[in-house]
């Protein structure tokens, strides 16, 4: 640890979370040791990346080249140390260093070391119980046993490692595609059965606890967690007790865009069509799904006519719980997390402030809901004959609705405004809205002013003496 602070230059608060030391021989030998910080240092705090500098001192036989050489990659730039060789030349310059092979072998083996202590801090075991906390008595002296329920649950050391440093190893799955299996190891996710603040899982968890059925790893990226496990899409996961990870890092859209599988599961995001279950049978699945499609056919031809551009599709829902409708992302689109993400970039050029530049969405319909089944009723059977305003205004609502619940923001908030004005209108009983007169209130009469209190002349308040008060 005294070295540590060494090396560490003040960059990061806090001591060393893991450390090793290792004789690299072979071809190339070198000597290293290699630091894992236990907090987020300074500069990546601030979520920049290029102010990042290389964490690595490079010695040739001993003596200094550079207290800043580059031989992690970005996402491991939180990594501090030494590495001393007996290979490298010392009478050339740094950027010809760089270029070296010796370097990049180099580069290559301190990698893998680092990999490799990560891994070991993931398979700690638990620490043992802290047995130095003072027990408490009562009144007549007797110990107090306490629940476990009262007991503060542990966290294991990597959970509270990760929960600083997860995203570099998020990006470096993105950027390293040779360690891409290794890092994957090392990730952890909350998920719809990790109740807890400190509770996460990891991919081989996930998998090891998957239905006989389930052949993806079902995913969920949104903003909080909170935010996720009441949203409809769950409906039907909660349904049949089946585990959907949350993804609620920004970088997690672009983990699951890149990495596509885990040990060749392939990752299904919820929030895009494509979602099935293989729980029932698939026979009678494909004929009740056929029959929907011939039932609801006037209502998904009138509803796209309707809605335009607004939907790309509408459709019959495989997947839906208790919700009415929901909208739902194309396969390969963009979701509407990713959506708000890219809507959010502050350096993004051509686009209007709040301009939604995606894709529009997929409607889904729930055939066994009965706001669906109340609106197929109301459409004319002929097709053409144009339906009231009321229904028209129910219509656009459940679009409205299926659209917040589907995590976009809705398209017109004055259209949204005027329907819902309607709808108030019609639910209130108001036959106009026109505003009332303005009110003239009566004049209030005047009161008379409060007389004004004169101290006595001769007054002082230094003289007066409560000690000679009666009281």
């Amino acid at each position: 640890q005294e070295f540590w602070k060494v090396v560490s230059k003040g960059d990061s608060a806090g001591d060393a979370e893991d450390w090793t030391h290792f004789n690299a021989e072979g071809n190339i030998n070198f000597k290293s040791i290699l630091y894992v910080p236990s907090e987020v240092p300074f500069a990546l705090q601030s979520g920049n990346m290029e102010m990042m500098k290389p964490g690595l001192r490079l010695y040739v036989r001993k003596v200094l080249i550079s207290d800043e050489f580059d031989l992690m990659p970005r996402y491991l730039n939180f990594i501090k140390g030494v590495v001393d060789s007996d290979d490298l030349p010392l009478n050339v310059n740094r950027e010809t260093l760089q270029e070296s092979k010796i370097v990049k072998i180099i580069k290559k083996k301190l990698v893998r070391k680092a990999l490799e202590l990560i891994r070991k801090m993931s398979q700690q075991e638990m620490p043992a119980d802290d047995e130095t906390d003072e027990a408490e008595v009562d009144a007549d002296g007797n110990v107090i046993v306490k629940d476990d329920a009262d007991k503060k649950p542990k966290i294991h050391p990597y959970i509270t490692w990760y929960k600083k440093f997860g995203l570099s190893l998020k990006m470096g799955c993105i950027d390293d595609s040779a360690n891409k299996d290794k890092l994957q190891k090392l990730l952890r996710f909350k998920s719809s059965k990790a109740d807890g603040e400190d509770e996460f899982v990891s991919l081989q968890e996930y998998v090891d606890r998957m239905k006989e059925w389930q052949k993806e790893i079902y995913v969920f990226p949104g903003e909080s967690i909170k935010q996720l496990s009441e949203s409809s899409f769950m409906d039907a996961f909660n349904d049949r007790d089946v585990e959907v990870l949350y993804l609620t890092d920004s970088i997690d859209e672009y983990f699951i865009g890149n990495v596509r599988e885990f040990n060749g599961v392939k990752f299904r995001d919820i929030t895009k069509e494509g979602v099935k279950f293989s729980d029932e049978d698939e026979d009678l699945a494909k004929r009740r799904n056929k029959v929907y499609a011939d039932k609801f056919s006037p209502l998904t031809k009138y509803l796209k006519k309707l809605y335009g551009a607004d939907v790309s599709r509408v459709a019959i829902s495989k997947r839906l719980g208790r919700a009415p409708a929901i909208v739902s992302s194309t396969e390969w689109g963009n979701s509407a997390n990713m959506d708000r993400i890219m809507r959010a970039q502050a350096f993004a050029h051509g686009v209007a402030p709040g301009e939604n530049m995606m894709p529009t969405g997929i409607l889904e319909l729930n055939p066994r809901h009965p706001f669906v089944i109340k609106l197929l009723e109301s459409i004319p059977d002929d097709g053409e004959t144009e339906p009231p305003q009321s229904v028209k205004d129910n219509a656009w609502i459940l679009l409205d609705m299926a659209t917040m619940s589907g995590g976009f923001p809705v398209r017109d908030p004055k259209k949204f405004a005027a329907r819902m004005t309607r709808v108030l209108k019609t639910g209130l009983g108001v036959e106009s809205l026109t505003l009332a007169d303005e009110i003239d209130p009566p004049a209030e009469e005047d009161l008379p002013d409060e007389p004004a209190f004169e101290m006595p002349d001769g007054f002082n308040m230094e003289d007066l003496n409560l000690d000679d008060l009666d009281m």
